[in-house]
């Protein structure tokens, strides 16, 4: 007998098969989600623990916000001096109401000199690039869009020709525009002669501590590049402030706090262009007719070449010179005549002295070539008349030492350095690397600051 259909059965199904299906990929759902969000907890606390064994077990969190109590930031700058392109990639941490320490800093150098492409810019970029591809190694990513990337060129760019200074210009700043990090208008630019020397006397007072702690006596600098000398301090004495020329004193802010600073640059003193000058040769022009450069300041028996400023000079010593020492000194006086302004307030302040005083002072044993270490002025003067009385019969292996001590020792004294003033010469302080870059960067996050916070 056939069986009728329990219709009330069928309908029951009917409900409860999608509802079924229903609950089932409910549960299904909420379990994925629940893995998921446990699979990518888990990811993320690998690549935090694996961050801070990278470095030194410090968790990074994106500029502005406090890590550990103190806040991390970041900045690049390059300089763009006359011999070569640098890079230096600063991290930084601060204390809240507190100056910020640093706490670690790379470098990185590359040759020629940005001026060295002044007719072929694109040949510029790879080397700018390759040391942008060091910063992004350096920083960690989270922090790329919030670190300033800077370049500062110095007198090698200052010596070019207008239009092609700032075609490298442009060029380095279409790169700067393509790079993932804070890039403002002002970017790229020539640093003139007193920003340099402001920037170095930030750079030495804040290693030596004298920014962070107010009332304690600042120090003053002297940097001797290739193209430019600079020198920098903080008068003390009412008289330098009163007594000054035009444009030797500027006003710098740096936390909250104002400074009248004695800050001058002497485009054309630096080392090299001084050696081109005492050559008697011109800057930026190849000696006329190629005729042979000569020199009272060079060995009596020496010919060479040597090349400046990508120009290749014939060289040559003053045949049959008596008393080499005099002779060059009164040569090195002329190009230094009514150049330097004297001041006498330098002779009571602590000076620091780098580059080519310290390099000058290690090649003749005055400092130690690791460690740098202190002289008195007059050392300069001992050293130059050495080397000169005997560089004819023990020729130097570099040909322009008796030319370069006399030039130092003469620039210092028209400083009004008396020769019994102590100088520290010194690379590193704390092991850090004495550049103006430290303080140019430092400066520049600080000007960021202030326009983002007017009232602090």
């Amino acid at each position: 007998m056939r069986k009728i259909p329990n219709n009330g059965n069928l309908k029951m199904t009917k409900v409860a098969y999608p509802l079924g299906l229903f609950i089932c990929l409910f549960i299904y759902v909420a379990y994925i989600k629940w893995h998921w969000a446990s699979a990518t907890q888990a990811f993320f606390s690998i690549t935090e623990v694996a961050s801070g064994a990278r470095r030194g077990q410090q968790a990074h969190s994106p500029l502005g916000t406090a890590t550990h109590g103190h806040e991390v930031f970041y900045g690049i700058m390059f300089d763009a001096g006359s011999t070569g392109t640098r890079v230096h990639i600063f991290q930084f941490a601060r204390q809240p109401g507190e100056t910020p320490t640093l706490t670690h800093e790379t470098f990185k150098a590359l040759k020629p000199g940005l001026s060295a492409y002044a007719d072929d810019v694109e040949k510029s970029t790879s080397g700018i690039q390759e040391l942008l591809d060091v910063a992004k190694k350096d920083i960690p990513f989270d922090f790329w869009k919030a670190t300033p990337l800077v370049l500062k060129a110095t007198a090698g760019l200052r010596l070019l020709p207008g239009e092609k200074a700032q075609k490298l210009l442009q060029k380095v700043k279409e790169v700067f525009k393509a790079s993932p990090f804070l890039v403002g208008d002002d970017c790229v630019s020539i640093m003139n002669g007193t920003d340099e020397g402001v920037s170095a006397w930030i750079t030495v007072n804040f290693l030596t501590g004298s920014l962070k702690t107010p009332g304690r006596s600042s120090v003053g600098m002297l940097d001797l590049g290739g193209g430019s000398t600079q020198i920098t301090f903080l008068p003390r004495v009412e008289d330098t402030l009163q007594t000054s020329p035009p444009g030797y004193l500027t006003s710098l802010q740096m936390f909250n706090r104002t400074y009248k600073l004695y800050s001058y640059s002497y485009l054309g003193l630096g080392l090299m262009s001084a050696r081109l000058a005492i050559l008697g040769g011109m800057e930026g022009k190849p000696a006329e007719d190629g005729k042979e450069l000569v020199s009272p300041c060079l060995s009596p028996g020496f010919t060479g070449e040597w090349q400046h400023a990508e120009i290749t000079y014939r060289i040559s010593g003053q045949k049959a010179a008596v008393n080499l020492h005099e002779l060059c000194a009164s040569r090195v006086s002329e190009i230094l005549r009514n150049k330097v302004h004297r001041t006498e307030e330098v002779k009571d302040v602590d000076f620091y002295a780098f580059s080519y005083y310290y390099d000058l002072a290690a090649n003749v044993g005055l400092i130690d070539v690791e460690k740098g270490g202190s002289l008195v002025v007059g050392d300069f003067d001992i050293a130059a008349k050495y080397v000169c009385r005997t560089a004819e019969t023990h020729p130097p292996g570099n040909p322009f030492l008796c030319m370069d001590l006399t030039y130092i020792s003469l620039l210092l004294q028209e400083f009004g350095f008396p020769e019994n003033k102590v100088l520290k010469l010194t690379r590193k302080i704390n092991n850090v690397e004495t550049s103006w870059a430290l303080g140019a960067i430092f400066h520049y996050i600080d000007s960021l600051r202030r326009q983002k916070n007017p009232a602090s």
